[in-house]
């Protein structure tokens, strides 16, 4: 496959230069990736823009949980989307909802005046629209660069249908299919579909560093153990860049 593109999502440093190191053409960055993603801080940023030499886009999300924002959280988005613009991000990655699961059009109009110009892509509350067909047409209207999708489905093996079905839609919009993707997942859907867009984290778990704990505090999440760290696999990114490059 001539063109590609092979998009990792990461929250260090670390997972970025991995990402690059096994063949990332671009980064989503965000912080907090292990409850699907928050907004990064600056100074997170500036040090991945420094570490690697790839597009960067910033995932924007104000806290953990569904996308139907409240005055204060899209006014703060608003403000990210125009500070990552200003530190020199490669686009930004958004998504508002109504209660009733179409996109927020007054609300994603704010924040694509306030990217004034700049790559945005859709995320995956794309995926709990109640309307995947309409929300592509809107996301037409107001544009949108990129759908993040698995197809409305737990994974984008699972959605392959209505990923075909949207790819056919989208004219100029890139469908990336993200959700269970790795090199595996990538020979299947290059055979299966006409994408060339995918988004993966390639995530590996490390153990801590640390020889002390105490067994009377716990500060995470419920299920999620403390001592276990979430990095990009330079490999898994490899493998998958493989497979595309042998399309």
């Amino acid at each position: 496959m001539k063109h590609f593109t092979l998009e990792c999502c990461v929250d260090s440093v670390a997972s970025a230069r991995a990402a690059q190191t096994g063949g990332a053409t671009r980064l989503e960055l965000c912080a907090n990736l292990i409850i699907g993603g928050t907004s990064p801080s600056l100074a997170l940023f500036s040090r991945v823009r420094e570490a690697v030499d790839i597009p960067i886009r910033v995932l924007l999300r104000p806290r953990f949980g569904d996308f139907l924002y409240d005055s204060d959280e899209l006014t703060i988005l608003e403000d990210e989307v125009r500070a990552f613009r200003s530190a020199g991000a490669d686009g930004v990655v958004i998504g508002c909802l109504t209660a009733d699961g179409d996109l927020d059009m007054p609300a994603m109009s704010r924040l694509m005046e306030a990217a004034a110009g700049i790559p945005v892509t859709l995320h995956r509350a794309f995926d709990v629209c109640s309307d995947p067909q309409k929300a592509l047409e809107q996301a037409k209207q107001l544009g949108v660069s990129t759908i993040l999708t698995s197809g409305a489905k737990a994974s984008a093996l699972e959605g392959k249908a209505l990923l075909v079905d949207l790819h056919a839609q989208a004219g100029e919009i890139e469908i990336l299919a993200g959700a269970g993707i790795n090199a595996q997942a990538i020979a299947r859907l290059v055979q299966d579909t006409p994408l060339s867009s995918f988004h993966m984290s390639g995530k590996t778990v490390l153990h801590s560093g640390m020889r002390y704990r105490n067994p009377d505090v716990f500060m995470g999440l419920p299920g999620i153990p403390e001592d276990q760290i979430w990095q990009t696999d330079a490999e898994a990114i490899r493998a998958a860049r493989t497979v595309l490059e042998q399309a």
